[in-house]
């Protein structure tokens, strides 16, 4: 039998308004206490850190980013270092929200700054786009592989470069134990709380995210609700959505991972573009 939910911990930051938070509104209209507790953070590496890595920043003509983390790290390193970032450099973001946040060391010029729409697809073909330059790849320390590997298999001109690290925070087994169900964002959170208390003893999870269902259930941890899906784009809509069909009394089953394909599909269907481009450019010389 499933059970009822009536404490939760969202493993993120408060929202800095959080009457505007989607789980306030589920929290009233269920009756839930709803706690903030991030289970990780990220934090920028040091300037050993970045030195080891042996990576000439100015031998590079665009920056891609997936993450504030990672742009504060940049130019804190590169202040560090006394690099002068040229006006040139391109800067190619995930969303638009990290690029706009650029604005906090640059001046905004679009010509230079471009996004996606938070989409792997999306930022692989904007890549591809800038397929001339000479990329930095922005990560953090451990991050999926993905995005690194697709650039490899499609040729593109790219260095990866460590500029953040993944740290648990400190909250307890015992804290943790107190809560109905448990929201988890990446995989790096299921690894924490793994490391944190057993498996058994954990509470019900909700889970954000292909890579985090994932690796959820690679750790054999019972996920009963999960997002985005068609009938619930945000997992405030899965936990309510799971609430209610607890309350109502119908058996939940486990969620299940099922492997996107259409990421494969799209990769190959890149690199046969542009093999074809290539043999276009050697045919007309």
């Amino acid at each position: 039998m499933s059970q009822n939910i009536e404490k939760i911990l969202v493993a993120q930051p408060a929202p800095p308004i959080i009457e505007k938070s989607p789980f306030y509104e589920l929290s009233k209209r269920l009756g839930l206490q709803v706690d903030y507790n991030p289970l990780i953070k990220v934090i920028g590496v040091t300037p050993k850190e970045f030195r080891s890595q042996r990576v000439n920043i100015l031998d590079h003509t665009a920056v891609i980013f997936t993450s504030r983390t990672t742009i504060d790290s940049f130019f804190h390193i590169c202040e560090d270092a006394r690099v002068t970032v040229p006006e040139t450099m391109k800067y190619i973001c995930s969303t638009e929200s990290i690029a706009l946040y650029l604005q906090k060391y640059i001046i905004y010029r679009k010509r230079k700054i471009s996004f996606a729409d938070g989409s792997f697809t999306g930022l692989i073909e904007l890549i591809v786009k800038h397929k001339a330059e000479k990329m930095l790849l922005a990560l953090s320390e451990p991050h999926k592989p993905e995005i690194p590997e697709a650039l490899t298999r499609l040729n593109i001109n790219y260095t990866p470069i460590i500029l953040a690290k993944t740290v648990t925070t400190e909250i307890s087994a015992e804290k943790l134990k107190e809560y109905d169900m448990i929201l988890l964002y990446s995989p790096w959170d299921v690894k924490s709380i793994c490391e944190k208390m057993p498996i058994e003893e954990i509470p019900i999870v909700a889970t954000f995210g292909e890579g985090t269902l994932k690796s959820a259930v690679e750790h054999n941890i019972h996920v009963r609700a999960n997002a985005p899906t068609p009938t619930a784009p945000s997992l405030a809509k899965a936990v309510d959505l799971y609430i209610q069909n607890v309350r109502s009394g119908k058996s939940i089953s486990d969620v299940e991972f099922v492997s996107d394909e259409s990421k494969e599909e799209f990769l190959r269907n890149q690199q046969s573009r542009l093999s074809k481009r290539g043999r276009t450019r050697k045919s007309t010389k």
